[in-house]
């Protein structure tokens, strides 16, 4: 008898899915721009994968450039217009703590990880598949034994821990079976 396994995505956010502010953080709505293609990339994902997590570091909440709360709404913007588009996503985990905090659940370490494991069971023993565009997001995946697929932008931090390597989101969406095998 064959196990059924599911297929679960985590997602960087800046850089991403948003232009990333180059030496700034987005710290309100009006700062959040998707990268064109990412709302119909994350629309068709949202049929291909039981579960879609974006794991995003924040330290700009340490830094004091903007609140918690503040973060949660920039979130909450972004949620609805995924949905808005089609495109579901389980869960938005996020370290904002500062990188010499050492915390847990800052990339490259698992603690998003093992909190998405925590709040959602089901995705123990899944196929674990890792976007994101910087060499912590990379050594995520490698932490979670996940497929890397990294996006190489014109900001990217190239290493050797991705298995795939797309321009943009949309190109992976387009190219996905390529990575699904």
């Amino acid at each position: 008898m064959s196990i059924k396994h599911n297929r679960v995505l985590f997602i960087d956010r800046d850089g991403v899915i948003n232009v990333r502010l180059i030496d700034d953080y987005v710290t309100k709505i009006e700062q959040f721009q998707f990268l064109p293609g990412v709302l119909e990339a994350i629309a068709a994902f949202s049929k291909l994968f039981d579960r879609i997590f974006i794991v995003t570091n924040q330290q700009g909440v340490a830094k004091g450039l903007m609140t918690e709360d503040d973060l949660k709404k920039i979130h909450a913007h972004m949620l609805a217009q995924i949905e808005q588009n089609g495109g579901n996503i389980d869960a938005v985990y996020y370290c904002h703590h500062h990188k010499l905090d050492n915390c847990e659940c800052r990339k490259p370490k698992n603690g998003m990880f093992l909190q998405a494991l925590k709040d959602y069971p089901d995705i123990k023993d899944s196929i674990y598949y890792m976007v994101g565009d910087t060499k912590s997001d990379m050594g995520f995946g490698k932490n979670i034994g996940a497929t890397n697929v990294m996006i190489a932008n014109s900001d990217s931090e190239l290493n050797s821990n991705y298995n795939f390597v797309f321009p943009s989101l949309k190109k992976l969406s387009s190219d996905i079976h390529l990575v699904l095998g």
